[in-house]
C-alpha cells in the first residue's frame, strides 16, 4: 500500500530586521562580527555564527577553511562544538548565520549544509527544547522556529535505527 505524506513547514521572513527583536537583532551583529575571523582565503566565503545559550552566552564562531577541502569547519559547527566544551548540557535558544562573498553580505540567506544541519540537531537534542534559527541575508531574514524543520529525517542515534 502505497500513502502519499507531505513534509512542509512554516517561517517567518522579515524584510528588514530591524523588525526582529532586540535579543535577536544583538545575535545577529555577533554573526557578523564572527565573520571577521573567518579564515577562507580558498573562497573568499566568509560565514558567521552565533549562538544564544539559555543562560544568555553568545558563542561566536566562524568558518575555517584549509589547503586541504575537506579538513575544514562550518562556522556552524564551530560555535557548536565550542559551546559544547565551554557550556556542557545548557540548551540553545537560537542560532543566527551570517555570509558574504568578496566582502559583501550575501543578498539572501543561506541554509546550512547537511552536516551542519546534523549536528544542530543533534545540540538541539541535548539540550531537549526547540532550537530556533535565524539566516540572514541582505535583502531578507528567515526565522524557523526549530532546526528540525531543516532536516525532517535526521538521523537521530543508531539506538534509533536498529529498534
Amino acid at each position: 500500500m502505497k500513502i502519499v505524506k507531505e513534509s512542509g513547514f512554516r517561517y517567518s521572513e522579515y524584510t528588514n530586521k530591524k523588525e526582529l527583536s532586540t535579543e535577536d537583532i544583538r545575535l545577529i551583529e555577533n554573526a557578523v562580527e564572527a565573520q571577521k575571523s573567518s579564515y577562507s582565503p580558498y573562497s573568499n566565503f566568509k560565514v558567521g555564527a552565533a549562538i544564544q545559550l539559555e543562560n544568555g552566552e553568545i558563542i561566536q564562531g566562524s568558518n575555517q577553511e584549509n589547503g586541504s577541502y575537506p579538513s575544514g569547519l562550518c562556522a556552524e559547527r564551530v560555535a557548536l562544538f565550542y559551546a559544547g566544551v565551554k557550556f556542557p548540557n545548557i540548551p540553545i535558544n537560537t542560532i543566527a548565520i551570517t555570509a558574504s562573498f568578496n566582502n559583501q553580505q550575501v543578498s539572501e540567506p543561506l541554509s546550512p549544509c547537511g552536516a551542519c544541519r546534523q549536528v544542530m540537531i543533534e545540540s538541539r537534542n541535548i539540550g531537549n527544547k526547540p532550537m530556533r534559527v535565524i539566516l540572514v541575508g541582505k535583502e531578507r531574514v528567515y526565522v524557523i522556529e526549530d532546526v528540525t524543520f531543516l532536516l525532517p529525517f535526521n538521523f537521530s542515534s543508531v539506538n534509533d535505527a536498529v529498534k
